[in-house]
C-alpha cells in the first residue's frame, strides 16, 4: 500500500507521515532555483568533488527535518506506527529505480561500506563453517576501496580465503585491458585446485575513477564457476544506468548520498533471490535478527532513521530536471567530459580514460613539474589547493613502473591526477578557478619537492 495514499487534516496521511508536495503542473528547474536550494554550500569555495560526500538540496533537507521532528516529538508513536510504513515506502521507490525483481532483494543500509560488511561477514562464515574450503579464492580490483578491501581482509582472509586482487592499468584507453587483467586474475584464483568463491567488482572505481564493464565481468565469473558476484557501486545510482536484473550479480550496491541527492548516509543492498538470503545478517544484532535483512536492517536500535525516509522527497526534486536522473546523469557525464578536456588543454597534458569510460567524474592529468611522487604528495596538494585557491578536489597519485620510461617521457612525466566531478550546482567558474591555480603554482615553478617532510 502506498503510506501517501491517505491524507489526515494536517497535510500528513493515515500513516502519519510526511506529506508529498505535488505541483499543479510540472516545470523544469532554473538556474536560480538551483542555486537556492545549494545556497548553504560556501561561496568561497570551488566545489568539485561531489564524489566523496554527495550533496543534499534544501528542499529534503527539509523533510530530513520534518522526519526528525516527528520522532523528537513522539518517538514512541514514531517508531511504532510510523518508521516502518515510511522505510517500506523508499525501499519500493528503489525497488522501480534499480529494476529489481522482487522487494525482499531490497535492504536499506547506512552506506556502500555496511553492504560490504554484510556480504563479507557472510563469506567469512561460509569459510569457518566449511561451506568454502580454506585457501579457496577472492578475487577484488587493485583499485577497489581502501574500506572495501580491509572488510575483505577482515572477515575473509581471516577466516581462510586466500585473495587475489585484479591490477587494474591506469590512465586506462578500453575495456578489454580491464577484462583481459580480470581473466588473468580469475586464472590465477583457480591455481593449485582453488576456486574462486567471491569476486568484488567495483561499478565505478574511486580513485582512480573509471567505469567498469561489470555485467561483462559478471558473465565470466559465471562462466568461470565463480560462486557469488558483489558489485560495489558506490557511486552509480544517479551516475549511471543501473539494472540489476541485467548485470546479473548476486549482491549490489550503491549510496544514494552521493549521486543521488539523499543526505548521509543512505544505500541500497540488492540481493538476488535466488542467493542464499537467509545466510545475509545485519552486523549490528538488533531484536529482528532472523527475520530477513530488510527488517534486520531497518531496525538496528536507537538511531535516526530520516536519511532513509527522504527517497521519495530526493525523487520529488529530480523530477523537476528534464528527463528526471537520466537527464541529469547524461548532462553531467557531457559537462565532465568537457571540463575535464578544457583542462587537459591548459595544461597540455591529457585525460586518465576515454570518456566513455567515465561518468559525472574524469581523470585529468596534473602538470608532470609539480612533482607529485607519493600520496603525501598528493594530499598535501589537496591541502595547498584547498586553503590557498579555495578549491576542493581530490588527487591520485599514479607511480611509473620499472621499464616504463619511454611512456613517462611520452606522457610528460605525469604522476598527479585530479578527479573532477559535476553536479548540478556546478558552473564554470569553478572549473576556471581549479585551472587557474594549478597554473599559478607551474607559473610559480612550485614543486612538491618544498613540502615539508613531516
Amino acid at each position: 500500500m502506498d503510506p501517501h495514499r491517505h491524507r489526515d487534516e494536517n497535510g500528513g496521511n493515515a500513516n502519519g507521515l510526511p506529506a508529498k508536495r505535488r505541483r499543479s503542473a510540472p516545470t523544469s528547474i532554473s538556474a536560480a532555483e538551483i542555486a537556492k536550494d545549494f545556497a548553504h554550500h560556501d561561496p568561497a569555495v570551488a566545489r568539485i568533488n561531489n564524489g566523496s560526500f554527495g550533496c543534499c538540496p534544501a528542499s529534503v533537507l527539509a523533510s530530513q527535518l520534518q522526519w526528525q521532528q516527528l520522532f523528537l516529538r513522539q518517538p514512541d508513536e514514531f517508531y511504532f506506527n510510523r518508521l516502518q510504513p515510511g522505510l517500506l515506502y523508499s525501499r519500493t521507490l528503489v525497488k522501480e529505480l534499480i529494476n529489481a525483481a522482487d522487494l525482499d532483494e531490497v535492504s536499506l543500509v547506512d552506506n556502500a561500506t555496511t553492504a560490504a560488511a554484510i556480504v563479507m561477514q557472510q563469506a567469512s562464515w561460509a569459510f569457518a563453517e566449511g561451506a568454502f574450503r580454506k585457501g579457496d579464492a577472492v578475487v577484488m580490483l587493485h583499485y577497489a576501496y581502501g574500506a572495501v578491501k580491509k572488510s575483505i581482509h577482515a572477515y575473509v582472509a581471516r577466516a581462510g580465503g586466500h585473495v587475489i586482487e585484479v591490477p587494474l592499468p591506469f590512465p586506462v584507453s578500453s575495456n578489454e585491458e580491464i577484462i583481459f587483467e580480470f581473466r588473468k586474475a580469475l586464472e590465477r584464483g583457480k591455481a593449485d585446485g582453488r576456486r574462486v568463491r567471491l569476486a568484488v567488482i567495483d561499478h565505478v572505481t574511486s580513485m582512480p575513477s573509471v567505469v567498469i564493464p561489470v555485467k561483462e565481468l559478471t558473465r565470466i565469473c559465471r562462466e568461470e564457476g565463480v560462486d557469488q558476484v558483489f558489485v560495489d557501486a558506490a557511486h552509480a545510482i544517479g551516475s549511471v544506468e543501473v539494472d540489476v536484473q541485467d548485470i546479473g550479480a548476486d549482491f549490489y550496491t550503491s549510496n544514494l548520498h552521493k549521486w543521488f541527492f539523499c543526505p548521509p548516509s543512505v544505500a541500497f543492498l540488492y540481493t538476488k533471490k535466488c542467493s542464499a538470503l537467509s545466510s545475509l545478517h545485519h552486523p549490528v544484532v538488533s531484536v529482528e535478527y532472523g527475520n530477513g535483512l530488510p527488517m534486520e536492517s531497518a531496525w538496528i536500535g536507537t538511531r535516526d532513521y530520516s536519511s532513509q525516509l527522504v527517497v521519495p522527497a530526493a525523487l520529488e526534486f529530480i523530477s523537476r530536471f528534464e528527463g528526471g536522473i537520466e537527464g541529469i546523469r547524461k548532462r553531467n557525464h557531457q559537462k565532465v567530459v568537457e571540463m575535464g578536456k578544457m583542462l587537459a588543454e591548459a595544461w597540455e597534458t591529457f585525460l586518465g580514460s576515454p570518456p566513455e569510460m567515465c561518468c559525472s567524474m574524469i581523470m585529468v592529468g596534473l602538470p608532470g613539474c609539480l612533482g607529485v611522487s607519493s600520496e603525501k604528495d598528493a594530499l598535501k596538494l589537496r591541502s595547498l589547493l584547498r586553503e590557498e585557491f579555495k578549491v576542493e578536489v581530490p588527487i591520485h597519485y599514479q607511480p611509473w613502473k620499472d621499464g616504463e620510461v619511454e611512456e613517462k617521457n611520452r606522457n610528460h612525466g605525469v604522476t598527479g591526477y585530479v578527479r573532477i566531478s559535476h553536479q548540478v550546482y556546478n558552473t564554470i567558474d569553478d572549473y576556471y578557478r581549479l585551472r587557474d591555480a594549478v597554473q599559478r603554482l607551474v607559473h610559480d615553478e612550485f614543486n612538491c619537492m618544498k613540502f615539508p617532510s613531516k
